[in-house]
């Protein structure tokens, strides 16, 4: 009867449970919100373009990562406020569909929200911000097409023409590394390839990394074929054109489930009892060698009988512990894992062109190499890493992430637009002329969003130690003269009259990929304006889990 008691006078306290939060109004909810999401934009803004900062970050296990990465950087921060969780959320959909543009996602809804608070305060309503965001941000998805200056025809698509096209997205997240990263991603991805219909499809899970720490970066190297990080257990240490059978379970004797006794009366018994299990393996591993494999691999122990007689009859034994790296190895050779001990069928056995152990930064190394079936497509390829610290190691094997998902976005669409923050900034004049042209409120809040995307080329120049109010004058100069694809010279370019760092790069080289650029801003406005919906926060009482 208690429960459906309810005292008026008490109001919302009265209707819920003791110990929730209620935050409602301008200032409470819709104020609180921007800040969060802004502190967060804050945190990753500097973190843009090429020469952007790393972040140092130690998680809660004491773990520590330095990287510029967005993605990493939202992902390990353990953001508790929920507005800045819907800014994480459209970064991790931003990395899973695109592998780019994450930082653009995070930074353009912390800007756009950022202008929303001033507009606020000049007395537009949330509904008129609103409504002026919806409208700019569609004349941004029509805009957006007609700025592609260049185009990756599916037809005529060469590994120099992918090369070009992955190269800023590289040098965002590692600068310099784009000229050796570039190539080999290229090159993994084309081996994994598969045509349909005149295009290419390039599948990210077929594109592996391992890291080796050791070396200089351009030691890096492409391995079609899968790479296994340790060496085998048997005295043969490499094989061509071998059959493979893969086990997912290990090569011993499996115990029986029922619990028995066996009496032994004398020598000879235990003698037979011995025997019998050793004339069974033989029998096992003699079948296995009858039909042809050169290569066991075992997802589980292998027992010293059965080892004895693997080497009995000249053949080689990896141990593949993970199953993740067993399953990528079955995609690899063409083979299925076995649960059972005993030879494979045709259909199940795998076939490598080499087999063998090498030895990388002193370090033994199994290598599965498909050398002869490459030109056909193969199924995986391994980019190998090399560089002096884990962190760097980590940190390319981010770009190389990026890099793969740039060649997959490339393969399906292969528009690209002016990148050095052109293409920004011509966005911004064009919709700041659309504002012009729009009556009633809404108006403001389209000048708004014009003047939000300036923030792209204007970081851009403040990362790379740059005048940033002269930059963004003289782009604007140019944009308004038709100069469409005239962006920021990171390397600071010397202006021929005066001597000084222009900072402008008219004859743009730099390209970006118009699906990403898409995508960014579409995941960013959609955050934006969810965060601004939000006029109440109603929070009930945390759970304390036993403490």
């Amino acid at each position: 009867m208690s429960s459906m008691s309810l005292n008026a006078a008490a109001g919302l306290q009265g209707m819920l449970k003791d110990g929730h939060t209620s935050l409602e109004g301008l200032d409470a909810a819709t104020l609180r919100n921007i800040s969060a999401s802004k502190e967060l934009s804050r945190i990753v803004q500097t973190s843009l373009g090429p020469n952007g900062m790393n972040k140092l970050v130690v998680n809660h296990l004491e773990r520590i990562t330095v990287t510029s990465d967005c993605a990493t950087i939202v992902k390990e921060l353990e953001i508790e406020h929920p507005a800045a969780k819907m800014l994480s959320l459209a970064a991790k959909m931003q990395d899973e569909e695109c592998g780019d543009g994450t930082n653009l996602t995070v930074s353009f809804a912390g800007m756009l929200l950022n202008a929303t608070e001033d507009l606020l305060r000049s007395g537009l309503h949330t509904s008129e911000i609103i409504a002026g965001y919806k409208s700019a941000g569609d004349k941004l998805a029509e805009i957006l097409p007609t700025l592609v200056n260049k185009t990756v025809e599916a037809d005529g698509m060469t590994k120099e023409h992918l090369v070009d096209a992955i190269r800023p997205v590289l040098a965002a997240k590692q600068f310099g590394s784009d000229e050796v990263l570039g190539p080999l991603i290229v090159e993994a991805c084309l081996a994994t390839a598969s045509s349909s219909g005149g295009k290419k499809s390039v599948s990210p899970d077929a594109v592996r990394v391992t890291k080796i720490l050791g070396g200089r970066m351009d030691q890096s190297q492409v391995i079609h074929g899968f790479v296994a990080l340790r060496s085998v257990e048997t005295t043969r240490t490499s094989a061509t054109d071998a059959k493979v059978t893969v086990f997912g379970c290990g090569i011993e004797a499996s115990g029986t489930e029922a619990k028995g006794t066996v009496l032994m009366k004398n020598a000879e018994d235990l003698k037979g009892y011995n025997k019998s299990e050793e004339v069974k393996m033989e029998e096992i591993i003699k079948s296995i060698a009858d039909s042809g494999t050169q290569v066991v691999v075992s997802g589980g122990t292998v027992s010293e009988m059965a080892m004895h007689f693997i080497e009995r009859y000249n053949m080689m034994c990896v141990k593949i512990p993970s199953k993740w790296e067993l399953r990528r190895l079955c995609s690899a050779i063409g083979a299925n894992a076995l649960v059972r001990l005993g030879p494979a069928t045709p259909d199940e056995m795998g076939f490598c062109d080499e087999v063998k152990v090498q030895e990388i930064g002193g370090r033994p190394v199994t290598i599965f190499r498909q050398t002869k079936s490459k030109e056909d497509g193969c199924r995986i390829s391994t980019i190998l890493l090399r560089a002096s610290t884990t962190n760097v190691l980590a940190d390319l094997e981010r770009a190389v992430d990026d890099g793969v998902h740039a060649c997959k976005q490339v393969c399906k669409d292969g528009r690209l637009v002016p990148g050095a923050g052109a293409t920004e900034m011509e966005l911004a004049v064009q919709i700041r002329n659309y504002a012009d042209s729009c009556p009633g409120l809404d108006q403001y809040a389209i000048r708004a969003f014009a003047k939000s995307l300036e923030f792209v080329p204007k970081t851009l120049a403040e990362n790379a130690g740059l005048d940033a109010s002269h930059v963004l004058a003289g782009l604007n100069a140019a944009h308004a003269n038709g100069q469409a694809s005239a962006g920021v010279d990171i390397e600071g370019g010397l202006d021929g009259s005066s001597g000084n760092k222009s900072g402008i790069l008219l004859d743009n080289g730099v390209h970006d990929i118009l699906n990403t650029k898409l995508s960014a801003y579409r995941l960013a406005i959609d955050a934006a304006l969810t965060v601004l919906k939000v006029d109440q926060i109603i929070m009930s009482k945390p759970a304390r889990g036993g403490r």
